[in-house]
């Protein structure tokens, strides 16, 4: 995300917020830790912050934390790397992060606080909800409804008009020939289901604030 941020220009980094005490003061490619999530309020004032992009991948914390920035009243950037080509008609949430080599095609919604990760193709009228995570290499057909907190691993295949249920996991490089219920676990070639994971677990992760990695600020 930090690369993402530089090869933009578009953002100073200010710093990173982390809850590993253990960094707080070093600095990650020149740029330092200024503290800990509980910082934020405090060093948005002080450093006259614009907004935070927040640089975590599971889905879950990344959409809570969203949720908690958004009550703070600060702002909540988006990371589009330079090589990533977006049509003109697509629509972007907030906290979304783009990287090098995606491809977003006609009339697409994109969610707050998903990524889209390097070379991964987003194909027509598909809609990407909240807090999901499209892996590299996937490539995702025309008019798929990808329903929030969806993770979509590396290099796989989802054929058109299919929808991928709430918080359902797709495996690495599984063709998906079918819809997937919610909290479902599919893999393979074509996508079986392996798993149905418990609602509880669901409400765990998307409820879950303890995060370890970095808060990417943009001053």
């Amino acid at each position: 995300v930090l690369d993402i941020l530089l090869q933009t220009g578009r953002h100073e980094v200010a710093g990173f917020l982390d809850n590993n005490a253990e960094i707080h003061g070093r600095r990650i490619d020149g740029i330092p830790v200024l503290g800990a999530l509980d910082d934020l309020s405090r060093l948005a004032a002080e450093l006259d912050i614009a907004g935070v992009i927040i640089a975590i991948g599971d889905n879950g914390v990344r959409r809570g934390l969203a949720r908690r920035v958004d009550a703070a009243g600060i702002d909540l950037l988006n990371a589009i790397h330079p090589s990533a080509t977006l049509a003109h008609n697509a629509t972007l949430g907030r906290n979304v992060v783009i990287a090098a080599g995606v491809v977003v095609c006609a009339h697409c919604q994109i969610g707050d606080s998903v990524i889209l990760n390097t070379g991964c193709i987003v194909d027509h009228q598909t809609m990407i909800g909240e807090g999901s995570h499209v892996c590299p290499g996937v490539r995702i057909a025309g008019r798929v409804k990808v329903e929030p907190g969806t993770f979509i691993g590396i290099g796989a295949t989802i054929i058109p008009k299919i929808t991928l249920g709430c918080e359902s996991i797709i495996g690495a490089g599984s063709v998906v020939l079918e819809d997937v219920p919610p909290l479902a676990t599919v893999v393979g070639v074509p996508a079986r289901r392996v798993k149905l994971a418990a609602a509880s677990e669901d409400i765990a992760a998307i409820d879950a604030l303890d995060a370890t990695r970095a808060l990417v600020i943009g001053g």
